[in-house]
């Protein structure tokens, strides 16, 4: 990858994991209720999602799940579910205070791990990287030696700073009013990217 790709590939990284979507949001849901340092587990989930897209985008698995349309449909409406759920399970949590002694790094990882893995974004994302600039006539194994690196560590700045955020958001809120009204503008966020997975079509058709 030449350097003016290189450049070209991380501007385009920069816009994909600043745009806010279900992982910005669940960052600073997380941020805000875990406080910093343990929230950071979400990220480490995020990671480890952008890692195996990665690997499998580059195995050319990505571009066979956009060719599926039957692949696709089902998980494009799992994922709605599941983000909808959450948005409803969230908005009816928000009046209740959130005991951190419940949620272990397990539960925090994981749940953060689903949320990008569902993901339409994602999928879509990676898709596009691969095809825009992954060049064909170079093997694409020693091309990830500079993708990799420059993709995760503007993913794990991004999330990271989406964190920080919510936990600012957290200690900045006074009031028990505050606090609800911030975790239900998150929740219905969860609702509004779970319509929308729900009535999107697969990258590249109609």
């Amino acid at each position: 990858m030449s350097v003016e790709a290189w450049i070209i590939f991380a501007l385009f990284w920069v816009v994909f994991v600043t745009t806010p979507g279900p992982n910005a949001v669940n960052c600073i849901s997380n941020g805000m209720t875990l406080g910093f340092r343990r929230a950071l587990i979400g990220v480490a989930a995020i990671l480890t999602q952008a890692t195996l897209f990665l690997l499998l985008s580059a195995a050319g698995i990505t571009a066979l799940i956009s060719a599926s349309p039957g692949a696709f449909v089902v998980a494009k409406f799992c994922g709605a579910g599941f983000l909808i759920y959450l948005g409803i399970r969230g908005w009816i949590m928000a009046g209740t205070p959130p005991r951190v002694d419940e949620r272990p790094a397990h539960f925090v990882y994981l749940r953060a791990l689903a949320i990008a893995t569902i993901n339409p974004k994602s999928v879509a994302g990676y898709f596009a990287a691969f095809t825009q600039f992954v060049q064909p006539d170079v093997p694409v194994w020693s091309q990830m030696f500079v993708i990799m690196p420059t993709a995760l560590t503007l993913t794990a700045l991004s999330y990271t700073g989406f964190t920080a955020l919510g936990a600012g958001i957290g200690r900045a809120a006074m009031g028990a009013v505050f606090n609800i009204w911030v975790r239900r503008v998150m929740a219905v966020c969860f609702i509004i990217y779970g319509a929308l997975l729900g009535a999107s079509s697969a990258p590249g058709r109609a």
